[in-house]
Parts: structure tokens; C-alpha cells; sequence
């Protein structure tokens, strides 16, 4: 199926707890980026690469969520759609009532709160020449701290040779952006965390691969991210920006 075709699911439910800066008066994927929520800039990213179907599985102040998405002047051809899932209904539950309401189709899915440089055609073609299920982007994120490089000539008594800022991690994390035949409903239930026992299931079953994004990725879990993200797009170094229609 070309990306036209494809549904892209995007999980739009959660409180934002860590956020509750903003996300007292209004749900997370609502918060602004550049002066446009942040589910608009991940919604962005897909349309620009060619796709055109959107669902958001709502829940915590959904109302406010499809009001949006029904005011929103989105790019021709593409229609945004909204779905309620419930207000405590875990990941997976939102991701199963996705891919009830998508059907026997393959479909994308991600959330609402993550925005990367990601080239989408790759992903497919990646997720397509394995036959899995599943496939899921994974990341390196930028680690919080800088680290310091120490010499360990001495165990006891090891010397700093220098610094590094913000190095990126050395292992691999979910960073969404994930592939899903219609399957994976079978790994899915209402009160199941995806990240937990869906996935891990799908792991088992040797039918979740991974496709290795290089570039650039974030994810606003916190005020700070929300900060950077803002600053990154008023000083014009959006990495993300750059895909999303003029």
C-alpha cells in the first residue's frame, strides 16, 4: 500500500502528567510548538511524505482534541479523524481500538508528543522486506547530562581525561514511528500496556524488528522538552520542520 493509503494511527489519550505546567487546562498533544500543537507538527511530518489518513485515539480532554482537529486548516486531501478511547484506557488499548476501527489493513501508528527528522519511506520499505508484523524505530536520545571520560590506568583512583556534553545514549529506546499489520490485534487487549506485554509478546514471537533512526528525535515528556523544542523552532533549527508542508 502506498502511504496515501495507509491509516496513521496517533495516540492522543494520556494526561501528560509530567506536564502539568500544561496540561492542566489542556490535553498534551494541544500543547504548542512554534504556536501550533504539537500533534499538527507529528501530523505535518506524515502528510508531508504522502500520507493522508489520520485517526487520534483521544481520551483525556478529547473534546478539546476534536474540536481542533475539526477547525484545523489541514493541507489538501488530507482528512483527520478522531476516535474516543476512553479516559484511562492504557497504550495498548488505544492502540487496539485503532486497529479495530482501521480493519484488516496494515497501518502506522505513533504519538502525539514525539517529533523526528524520520524518513518514512525508508520505514516502510524496511517493515515491508521482513514480513514481521511489527516494526518499531528505535532512537538514541540525547542523554540529559554531559559525561565525564575517565581513565581507568588506576581503578582506585581513576583520572578524568575530559568531558562530553550531552553525548547520545549507547543503547537503542522506542521512538515510535511504528509499522503494524492488521495481526497485531491478536497481541493487543483492552487493558494492556503496549510498551509492556504487547511488544514483548511480539518480541517473543520473533515478529517485531526494528528499523535504526540516525537522525534527529524528541519527545516533549516534559516542560523542559517543551522549552527545547519551542527554542529549537524559533531559532529556525527545527530538524523536523524542514519535511512539514510550507
Amino acid at each position: 500500500m502506498s502511504p496515501a493509503e495507509l491509516m496513521v494511527v496517533i495516540l492522543c489519550g494520556g494526561r501528560g502528567t509530567r506536564l502539568q505546567e500544561r496540561t492542566q487546562s489542556i490535553p498534551k498533544p494541544l500543547v504548542e510548538i512554534g504556536g501550533r500543537p504539537i500533534v499538527a507538527h507529528v501530523i505535518d511530518i506524515y502528510a508531508a511524505q504522502g500520507f493522508r489518513r489520520f485517526l487520534l485515539c483521544t481520551g483525556y480532554k478529547g473534546e478539546l482534541v476534536e474540536r481542533f482537529a475539526r477547525a484545523e486548516p489541514w493541507p489538501a486531501g488530507v482528512e483527520v479523524t478522531c476516535r474516543d478511547t476512553g479516559l484511562d484506557t492504557p497504550t495498548g488499548g488505544r492502540t487496539l481500538a485503532g486497529a479495530l476501527a482501521v480493519g484488516e489493513e496494515p497501518f502506522c501508528l505513533t504519538y502525539a508528543d514525539g517529533v523526528a527528522d524520520i524518513d518514512l519511506s525508508a520505514l516502510l520499505t524496511a517493515h515491508r522486506s521482513h514480513g514481521g508484523l511489527a516494526t518499531m524505530t528505535v532512537v538514541r536520545p540525547e542523554l540529559q547530562f554531559g559525561v565525564a571520560e575517565l581513565d581507568d590506568a588506576d581503578p582506585a583512583h581513576p583520572r578524568v581525561r575530559g568531558f562530553r556534553e550531552k553525548p547520545r545514549a549507547e543503547q537503542w529506546v522506542n521512538g515510535g514511528f511504528f509499522v503494524f499489520e492488521a495481526g497485531v490485534r491478536d497481541y493487543l487487549a483492552e487493558d494492556s500496556v503496549l510498551e509492556r506485554e504487547p511488544l514483548e509478546r511480539l518480541a517473543a514471537a520473533g515478529e517485531l524488528h526494528a528499523y535504526r533512526h540516525e537522525g534527529f528525535w524528541d519527545c516533549m515528556d516534559t516542560y523542559k522538552d517543551a522549552v527545547l523544542l519551542n527554542d529549537l523552532w524559533e531559532q529556525g533549527l527545527a530538524p523536523w520542520k524542514a519535511r512539514t508542508p510550507a
